[in-house]
């Protein structure tokens, strides 16, 4: 009967640690997508036309970009050494392996977000802050971010 207590208890101590594994992955993915979410739903559909220029939808995306790109080294602290189920993309285990690279490469995108903030106007103005942000990013995606399919 000892034995039994002993291995279901070690069988969910187990089960817990996948599901913290999980939750961490799912709070790294959360956060990539939201900053996606600026970029490429809002920004990117604007420049190609498929939404019309949202003068406040813009301010709206940069600010939430200039909040949550700081975030980033604090939500990857953690290696949750698994991909979040049915991910296009994850992290690579390169981010734990060299983390201050990983985290030196945040500053240069939060400098590249404050230096548009307040200069977009129309849709010119748009595509030249979004090249200066997303070559910043593209930085970082190059060598840390995985695509799982």
């Amino acid at each position: 009967m000892r034995r039994m207590v002993v291995a279901a208890g070690a069988l969910l101590v187990g089960a817990g640690a996948v599901m913290a594994q999980q939750d961490i992955a799912v709070q790294q993915d959360n956060l990539m997508r939201a900053q996606g979410k600026s970029m490429y739903v809002v920004i990117g559909k604007m420049l190609k036309g498929e939404i019309p220029y949202d003068q406040k939808a813009v301010d709206t995306a940069i600010a939430d970009l200039e909040a949550s790109v700081p975030k980033i080294p604090t939500t990857f602290t953690t290696n949750p050494k698994e991909d979040v189920v049915n991910a296009t993309y994850g992290s690579s285990q390169k981010i734990w392996q060299n983390k201050a690279d990983f985290d030196s490469k945040v500053p240069p995108v939060s400098k590249a977000i404050a230096d548009v903030k307040g200069t977009v106007k129309d849709l010119a103005s748009l595509k030249l802050a979004y090249d200066s942000v997303q070559a910043k990013c593209t930085d970082c995606h190059d060598t840390y971010r995985v695509k799982l399919k």
